[in-house]
């Protein structure tokens, strides 16, 4: 059957990521330039909800950008740019945090609670459920963690989240799930306290 008589030729059409046809072209600084242009916000904001540090998220999503670059000749094109990029930025995030020494472990300063003092009850109580949600996110194991903040803060579906991870997808379902239950049994546990 020809393509004039295929009554889904269009249907089936494949699309093509304009990231991949630089990268096989071997544009590769123009392929990570357009890789800033269309990831480099959601990067920015994976690596924010993976690190904490509006700096390290920023400089770590620069490193990736860099990474991507020097790997695109080794690239091949299975699975999205995006979940390649983003498992990238979960390696790298995760080097980050190993390295980094457990310092100010979210420290309190005394002026920090005297500013805490002054903001409306609204966005008091807003800030303290984050700070929750993220202590209960710490205590998730790693592999949890970057599954469900790969799902929720990213945005990915679970064959990219499999990808990123090198699992496959229905364990990465499996692990967003354990950890959504883990933190909901984390959160109703401080809430009854």
């Amino acid at each position: 059957m020809n393509a004039q008589n295929d009554p889904m030729g269009d249907a089936r059409a494949v699309t093509v990521d304009p990231i991949a046809a630089l990268i096989r072209e071997g544009r590769h600084r123009d392929a990570v330039a357009l890789c800033a242009r269309e990831h480099g916000a959601a990067l920015g904001r994976l690596c924010m909800a993976l690190l904490g540090s509006q700096a390290e998220a920023e400089e770590v999503a620069q490193e990736v950008l860099i990474a991507a670059h020097a790997g695109m000749a080794g690239y091949r094109g299975e699975g999205s740019i995006r979940g390649w990029l983003y498992g990238i930025a979960r390696r790298k995030c995760a080097r980050k945090l190993e390295t980094r020494v457990r310092r100010e472990r979210r420290l309190r300063l005394v002026h920090d609670a005297s500013l805490e003092a002054d903001l409306p009850d609204d966005q008091l109580a807003a800030r303290r459920r984050a700070e929750r949600v993220r202590e209960a996110l710490e205590q998730l194991k790693p592999s949890e963690r970057d599954a469900v903040t790969l799902r929720y803060e990213a945005g990915l579906g679970y064959r990219e989240i499999g990808q990123a991870c090198g699992i496959e997808e229905a364990t990465a379902r499996k692990r967003v799930s354990r950890a959504l239950a883990r933190m909901k049994s984390l959160l109703s546990d401080e809430a009854a306290r």
